[in-house]
């Protein structure tokens, strides 16, 4: 048994004044935040007691971005070794660091051997006020060329891999309507987001081909306050200005920071999981649903509304792809092996991410 006490003291300016202005405030997002982290922690625990095996050596790419970085963490949490894999090792960068260059073909293969899995999360930011030629250029070259110089050295090793849980993207069903998809669903033959996905995936062919078992993370919108599709909709509907994007009935495929890190340690220990996976939540929602969702969490109105055709003047032919397309996928995989969503439902996982669930004990309030 585990017992976590958090305590903290804290003086308000002011005296006596600012005690009485703002001491309940001040307590309530203290109360708030601590709550957050137990439910994390909470969390946490129980998902590595759950895939409960010897302490594993993972290689990541992509280990300093959004969900490298979460991933990190929740990793070594549960006594796992993280060994980056960068192209700009910084000063303190210790012996598990892996050094590579993509665009040079160059990679510490003997850094690799033995090491029990690898995830690749590597890869040039989608994201875009607009693609130029030369921005779609670099997004799929970062993609194909990172991957397939990974899954050719990881199929060269000696002491190779279990698994290979290599991220993708839900894009590469292109726009469906209200059509469910799941993995076995047929691909989309057009736009730019499935050739990139489609070409991404075919680059880890190398490392399936050495016997290694690869796992195609088709993730979708991930939800966090700390960065994607969330952080850019926060200050609007803070506001009282939020409101949809495009068509009321447009698919929204989203899925929690936290089922992500969870969906990654699934994928890393259960054997029976290879080959596409839906990485979303088996709930999706329409765009308005999950407008007038956010709005009641933070309890604001959502009545504005951008038109699809001022989206597309802003931003080109990047607006179909990355804010109007519809795609309802369902995480068919996940769900027939087993994996225990964390935030199953759309208001229980805003709750969470934005410190608005108050499910959890709560920490005895301070005195300041």
């Amino acid at each position: 048994d585990a017992l976590l006490v958090d305590r903290i003291t804290y003086r308000l300016p002011l005296g006596a004044l600012g005690n009485r202005v703002a001491a309940s405030m001040v307590q309530q997002q203290l109360a708030r935040q601590f709550a957050y982290r137990h439910r994390v922690t909470h969390a946490d625990l129980a998902a590595h007691l759950r895939y409960s095996q010897h302490p594993m050596r993972i290689a990541i790419t992509g280990a300093s971005g959004l969900i490298g970085t979460a991933l990190t963490h929740f990793l070594t949490t549960g006594g796992h070794t993280v060994l980056p894999i960068t192209r700009s090792p910084g000063k303190d960068a210790g012996p598990d660091t892996i050094r590579w260059n993509p665009r040079a073909g160059e990679i510490e293969a003997e850094k690799l051997e033995g090491v029990d899995a690898v995830v690749h999360l590597a890869g040039e930011n989608v994201f875009a006020l607009r693609w130029t030629d030369e921005k779609k250029d670099r997004i799929l070259a970062s993609r194909e060329r990172g991957t397939s110089l990974l899954a050719r050295t990881l199929a060269g090793l000696e002491r190779k891999p279990r698994v290979l849980a290599s991220a993708s993207g839900i894009g590469i069903y292109g726009d469906r309507g209200s059509e469910v998809v799941t993995e076995e669903s047929p691909l989309a033959e057009n736009g730019f987001l499935s050739l990139v996905s489609r070409q991404w995936e075919a680059a880890t062919a190398p490392a399936e081909d050495a016997g290694i078992r690869v796992v195609k993370m088709r993730t979708g919108i991930v939800l966090t306050p700390q960065g994607g599709a969330l952080e850019l909709m926060l200050p609007a509907f803070k506001l009282g200005l939020g409101g949809r994007v495009g068509a009321a009935d447009q698919w929204f495929s989203w899925i929690a920071l936290d089922d992500v890190l969870g969906g990654y340690l699934h994928a890393l220990t259960t054997d029976a999981l290879s080959g596409p996976v839906n990485l979303t939540s088996s709930l999706p929602v329409t765009m308005q649903q999950f407008v007038e969702t956010l709005g009641s969490v933070l309890n604001r109105p959502t009545f504005f509304t951008v038109p699809s055709a001022l989206v597309r003047m802003v931003s080109g032919e990047a607006a179909d792809e990355l804010f109007l397309q519809s795609v309802r996928a369902l995480p068919r995989r996940l769900q027939a092996t087993q994996y225990d969503f964390r935030l199953p439902n759309l208001e229980g996982a805003l709750r969470h991410l934005l410190g608005r669930d108050e499910s959890f004990p709560e920490a005895e309030p301070s005195t300041p």
